[in-house]
């Protein structure tokens, strides 16, 4: 994964595997017990791994003093679309500033972007039986991210169905707005990428392409800002292409 696709805080760092081969994990005491950042990756890798998943790319950051790690895998299912992956964002604490955990999202290979949708998200503190939980946890948000697949497909699919006039771009952008998907300064960049889409894919007036043009700005956004974006984009256009109401008609039929 390339490194521009995660945003860092001030004071962080790009690292590759082997440096952080190289970073020492505190001496645990009797009520916190550190783990090395790569065990959380080999962890989280191992569950994820099999014959139709595999993680394609990964990228990896540390604060200055290495104490404090966050990293980003692409996973792509290898036997389904190709309009999307999901990327599992991993996190780990050697200043007890906060617990292991990963949260998980879905990012357009075409555009390159990442959009954390913060869907599956998983965390556990480092007290005494953490690495006997850590792999319960993982393999459990392993089987959420099966389950999100197949409704993030039907999710796409819904928004490339789904025609928008110019009108209703506008229209989108202004509610954006309201509901702090987006701001302000952020309006004339994502109208200039609906009107001029840098890819053909997105050629069609569609609320697919017209989500696209949202997360190629959103590409600019903090890491901890992404997640309540995204997840307000996708509120947004999932009532506007009926998803919402499709879904109460099938809870009322059960």
């Amino acid at each position: 994964m390339k490194s521009g696709n995660m945003i860092l805080h001030c004071g962080a760092g790009f690292v590759t595997r082997d440096q952080l081969e190289l970073i020492k994990t505190p001496e645990p005491t009797k009520t916190w017990h550190p783990i090395p950042h790569t065990l959380l990756i080999d962890e989280v890798k191992s569950a994820l791994c099999g014959e139709t998943i595999e993680v394609t790319e990964e990228a990896h950051s540390t604060t200055v003093d290495g104490m404090n790690y966050f990293g980003l895998l692409e996973v792509s299912n290898k036997s389904k679309s190709e309009d999307f992956a999901y990327v599992v964002g991993l996190r780990n604490s050697h200043s007890q500033k906060y617990p292991a955990g990963l949260v998980v999202g879905s990012r357009v290979f075409i555009c390159d972007n990442l959009a954390f949708s913060g869907e599956i998200q998983v965390a556990r503190k480092h007290t005494r039986y953490i690495l006997r939980d850590l792999q319960q946890l993982t393999v459990r948000a392993v089987g959420f991210l099966a389950e999100k697949w197949l409704d993030q497909e039907r999710r796409i699919e819904a928004y490339k169905d789904y025609k928008v006039t110019d009108m209703r771009a506008h229209d989108l952008v202004c509610r954006a707005l309201d509901c702090r998907a987006l701001t302000v300064t952020q309006i004339p960049a994502v109208l200039d990428a609906y009107r001029n889409p840098k890819h053909e894919e997105f050629e069609p007036r569609t609320a697919w392409s017209w989500f696209n043009s949202v997360t190629e700005v959103l590409k600019g956004v903090s890491i901890a800002a992404l997640p309540t974006r995204t997840q307000a984009l996708h509120g947004l256009l999932d009532h506007q292409v009926g998803l919402l109401d499709h879904l109460a008609k099938s809870v009322g039929e059960n």
